[in-house]
């Protein structure tokens, strides 16, 4: 299963608690535009690009990895990681990146 697909499965369940969470959904519209920043996907006009699937699965997967040595567990509320994660997910369901 792609780095993308993986987080994708994880966080997408995540997106549910928009409705009831803004400051949920303001850090994830915070951490995609990082993201699109980071991943030079950003552009001036109204619709931005679709980042590169590649650059944005190699993203995923790194940061995953870091994740990973540092034992991180997913808590029960939002912290950096799984706003992180949400943003992937975004990003890969509004460009249909999996």
């Amino acid at each position: 299963m792609s780095p993308l697909a993986r987080v994708d499965e994880a966080y997408g369940p995540r997106f549910a608690e928009f409705a009831f969470e803004p400051a949920f959904l303001a850090a994830v519209d915070q951490h995609v535009a990082e993201l699109r920043d980071r991943l030079a996907a950003g552009s001036p006009g109204l619709h931005p690009p679709a980042p590169d699937a590649d650059a944005l699965a190699d993203y995923a997967l790194g940061f995953l990895d870091a994740l990973a040595e540092t034992d991180w567990r997913e808590p029960v509320g939002h912290d950096y990681a799984v706003c992180r994660l949400t943003a992937i997910t975004w990003l890969t369901r509004r460009h249909n990146l999996t």
